[in-house]
């Protein structure tokens, strides 16, 4: 029988893991014919998390638990799982069950028919707030327009994956990854599955507004050179106008005389090339910051230990 494995990350999911747990093993018992491999990675979690985890492991052992050194992010976690993984096909799954692993047959069996990629697509985020929705519709469609890389809108980690499409991943050897991108650049026989996305079963999400513009920073800087050429474009077109503005000034004093400049449209003009000047240092230095951690060649996450079999050692 084939193997397949789930990818769970999990950062600070004490109060949820064993909902998650529940759930997912209804949904793997459903399926018949496969067998499973539940791969969780602890990123670096302050609370009891890895306890939980390690409790479930010892009476289940399909369950292996990976635990980092520290917290790395979830795209290191994410990377780390697929590192691990052992199956024929893999399916990264949060263990917030905002995702539903009930939609895991589907994917089984759309696999089986041929495609080496099923990815789930949200067509209902009702549960999210209206802001998030807002702000992932512009980057999806901004991200889209600005990048050769197209990322299906509203598709995030949720997918199955055929193990072709893992070792294809686990060649690229960025240290700064968008996993979103990757599995988009790497392409392969897609299927796409529509599902409505549920409520978080506990907790909280662990990205704030912050982090979220950083993620989305991080998808531009690592897919497109679109933003560096926009300020070389924005520049071009600043110096014709400068250029024009200066010859309607030699003609205004030709033909009616020296006036006094105005303080005002002095103080905007230098203020706005200024602020432009800052911008475009600004974003040099985003993708000179990424250069900078990619030829230091530290991976991407540390393993502190793994924990296999049903005794959890």
């Amino acid at each position: 029988m084939p193997l397949v494995s789930i990818v769970v990350p999990c950062f600070n999911e004490e109060a949820g893991i064993a909902t998650f747990y529940t759930v997912l093993d209804a949904s793997l018992r459903s399926v018949a014919g496969i067998n499973w491999e539940i791969l969780c990675v602890d990123d670096g979690s302050a609370d009891g998390t890895l306890a939980a985890l390690l409790a479930l492991a010892a009476h289940d052992p399909r369950m292996k638990i990976v635990e980092l050194s520290r917290n790395f992010g979830k795209e290191a976690a994410l990377t780390a799982g697929l590192d691990a993984a052992r199956g024929d096909a893999v399916i990264p799954l949060d263990a917030d069950l905002q995702d539903p692993p009930s939609l895991i047959s589907v994917m089984i069996e759309a696999w089986q028919a041929g495609a080496e990629v099923v990815q789930a697509r949200r067509v209902d985020r009702s549960h999210d707030s209206l802001m998030k929705r807002q702000t992932a519709t512009l980057f999806y469609r901004l991200h889209n327009r600005l990048s050769k890389i197209k990322i299906p809108e509203n598709v995030g980690d949720f997918r199955l994956m055929d193990r072709a499409v893992v070792n294809a991943l686990k060649r690229l050897p960025e240290r700064q990854r968008f996993m979103k991108g990757l599995f988009a650049w790497v392409g392969f026989r897609t299927v796409t599955i529509d599902y409505a996305r549920a409520e978080r079963a506990s907790g909280a999400t662990k990205f704030s507004g912050f982090a979220l513009w950083n993620f989305a920073l991080e998808g531009f800087t690592s897919f497109s050179t679109a933003p560096l050429k926009v300020w070389t474009y924005l520049g071009g077109i600043s110096a014709i106008a400068t250029f024009a503005y200066g010859f309607y000034i030699v003609l205004r004093t030709v033909f009616f005389g020296i006036d006094v400049p105005g303080y005002a449209s002095l103080l905007v003009a230098v203020l706005f090339f200024g602020s432009i000047q800052l911008i475009s240092i600004g974003l040099l230095g985003e993708y000179i910051g990424r250069i900078y951690v990619e030829t230091k060649q530290r991976p991407a996450y540390i393993i502190r230990k793994i924990y296999s079999g049903p005794e959890g050692t």
